[in-house]
């Protein structure tokens, strides 16, 4: 099965349908990877390649979710994955979330991107008046590409999640449309 083609297309990567065909690559390696996961809720059950199908079919033509595949323009290589969940008609709202599981893309500016064109998505074309994410006090990383998103903190649920035998703070941000298409 080949690719889907580019859905939302940027200089550096492109933004196109998530496929079975990306749980026979690196997307379970990821999902596995205790590094890679540190900032999510992902490992804590090992994750098998049909467990991936799976939750990729269960995805597909869902009206309340949108999740792509983020690829490199130049090489067509799967680096991670980028969603907006929860997408609610008449609240106008959707729940933002990434996954850069290739390291070699991390600092980059790739999740950066491909977060301009998914969020800029949600806002122009699917109507979205407020985009949010929650993220673990300690994924600085995903704290910082909030902030650089234009997002504002709103808040921290504390010691809301159980990560690596702690209890950790979630912390809110979001983003209005006005506020993000003004930049």
């Amino acid at each position: 099965m080949s690719a889907a083609p580019p859905f939302l297309r940027g200089p550096r990567v492109h933004l196109r349908a998530l496929s079975e065909a990306d749980a026979d690559g690196h997307y379970v390696t990821w999902l596995n990877d205790a590094e890679a996961c540190a900032g999510n809720s992902h490992h804590v059950f090992p994750f098998s390649r049909e467990a991936a199908r799976e939750f990729i079919r269960s995805n597909q033509n869902r009206q309340d979710s949108l999740m792509l595949a983020i690829v490199i323009a130049e090489s067509g290589r799967h680096v991670g994955n980028i969603v907006l969940n929860q997408i609610h008609p008449r609240h106008r709202s959707a729940e933002f979330a990434i996954l850069l599981g290739d390291r070699s893309v991390w600092g980059t500016g790739i999740g950066y991107e491909a977060s301009l064109l998914l969020i800029e998505h949600g806002f122009k074309a699917l109507g979205l008046h407020r985009i949010y994410c929650g993220t673990y006090a300690n994924n600085v990383g995903m704290m910082a590409l909030a902030f650089k998103l234009g997002m504002r903190e709103e808040g921290r649920r504390i010691e809301a999640a159980w990560k690596n035998g702690q209890f950790v703070d979630v912390v809110e941000f979001a983003v209005l449309s006005a506020a993000f298409l003004a930049v």
